[in-house]
């Protein structure tokens, strides 16, 4: 949570704290008074029809706590009764229930004050202070009636002063009540928001890199483990071929190869447990890695009866490169190959590896079927992703990658990796080094 999200929420609380407070403070008003009121008319004894207005005061209790306790457990558990459509109704029984207890003795008057808060805070503003001003005429005239006032006469002034200056008091606060409730509601509702944004965001984060991690697994597995299953699966019809024709010296190194492929797979698999990078780099440098890629590409193509010769140039002062560039170019040179041998019926393929100063460079030539890339076909078998999983390894690394190839003009794929100042981003390790030399 940043600094804007703690003040906010801070800033909210620190609201709801003034509004509980005024709010329990309003009741305890309310509760005292009325308690006051009764404890005189205790005091001057029950009887006849001061039993009635005992019995009024105790309903107006009732009434009173019902209408608080409901609007409470709504705020703490809204999915519980909700009183607000009903709160006018419960406003309005309050006042007749003090109107009714003020006919009857003067000591209910002085309950106007915390009902003053009350109509602010259940009515709108235009029928609140309407309210007000008759419940403070009523005040007064019930005052004035009280201490019996000579029939026809005005009420005095001080009788009139203590009321209406009450009454401007209520109304101010009362005013100023709603303003801060209005404001901590905006509080509460933006720090809500905020909040919703935030979990929005984080699930958003996490399914984008479940996305890219999906991705990243499928580039891998399409340039690795499938390539070598297919591999494998054209090995072993090659081993079956040359058994059933009694050529077991030929079925011999085909199974080798199998035998191979399997452990270069299963190492490949470990790989992505770990997490690190390709198990052949790890155990060479990236030209003797492609130097077996193209020896391997030659013997799968004699597996499919073809006549492929592939072959690796390095043009340049080799540089030392970070794990992420050789890899990469390592799964461009096999998603490449693996394409000649699957697409191109080519007799010639070049790997071309130029280390050029301020980037290194791959191109993958060969003289076959060729093809008009603006067409290339999408295949839904999962044989068609190698292009569009290469382009985003190049794309991960700032990179560019193009296919210029034609019908019946052969194919090149081309690769650059930018290198900053001459030097590959810092990232080299030690078994970068060790390639270098």
């Amino acid at each position: 949570m940043d600094g804007r999200d703690s003040s906010a929420v801070d800033d909210s609380a620190g609201a709801a704290v003034i509004l509980r407070v005024l709010r329990v403070s309003l009741h305890v008003g309310f509760a005292v008074l009325l308690l006051v009121a009764l404890a005189r008319l205790l005091a001057a004894g029950v009887s006849g029809v001061a039993w009635l207005r005992l019995a009024l005061a105790l309903c107006l209790a009732g009434v009173y706590l019902a209408g608080t306790v409901l609007e409470k457990r709504h705020s703490v558990r809204p999915d519980r009764f909700d009183p607000r459509p009903y709160a006018a109704w419960w406003l309005a029984a309050v006042c007749l229930l003090w109107l009714l207890l003020v006919w009857g003795s003067a000591d209910f008057v002085w309950l106007a004050f915390p009902l003053f808060f009350l109509q602010l805070h259940v009515l709108s503003r235009g029928p609140a202070l309407l309210a007000i001003a008759a419940s403070t005429l009523l005040v007064i005239a019930a005052l004035w009636f009280h201490n019996g006032g000579p029939a026809g006469s005005p009420p005095q002034l001080p009788l009139m002063l203590g009321p209406a200056i009450g009454a401007a008091f209520a109304v101010v606060t009362g005013l100023a009540y709603r303003a801060l409730y209005r404001e901590a509601e905006n509080q509460r509702l933006a720090a809500e928001e905020l909040r919703s944004t935030r979990e929005e965001l984080a699930r958003s984060q996490r399914a984008a890199g479940t996305a890219a991690e999906r991705t990243r697994l499928a580039r891998e597995i399409h340039d690795t483990l499938a390539q070598g299953f297919s591999s494998i699966v054209l090995m072993g019809r090659s081993a079956e071929q040359a058994l059933d024709a009694g050529d077991t010296g030929t079925a011999r190194s085909r199974i080798r190869t199998v035998q191979e492929t399997a452990a270069a797979n299963l190492a490949e698999a470990r790989n992505f447990v770990r997490g690190l990078q390709s198990p052949e780099l790890e155990r060479s440098s990236l030209a003797n890695s492609l130097h077996r890629l193209c020896a391997q590409t030659e013997t799968e193509a004699a597996a499919r009866g073809a006549v492929l010769c592939c072959r690796l140039e390095i043009e340049g002062t080799p540089a030392e490169l970070p794990i992420p560039y050789r890899t990469t170019l390592l799964r461009a040179a096999q998603a490449s190959l693996a394409n000649v041998l699957t697409h191109a019926h080519a007799g010639t393929a070049v790997v071309t590896l130029s280390y050029l100063g301020t980037e290194v460079a791959m191109d993958i030539f060969d003289d076959g079927a060729g093809f008009d890339p603006s067409a290339a076909p999408t295949r839904t078998d999962g044989s068609g992703y190698g292009l569009t999983a290469l382009r985003d390894r190049v794309a991960a690394l700032a990179g560019t990658l193009d296919v210029e190839s034609a019908p019946g003009e052969g194919t090149v794929v081309a690769i650059r990796l930018p290198l900053e100042d001459g030097a590959p981003p810092p990232a080299a390790t030690g078994a970068d080094r060790k390639e270098a030399q």
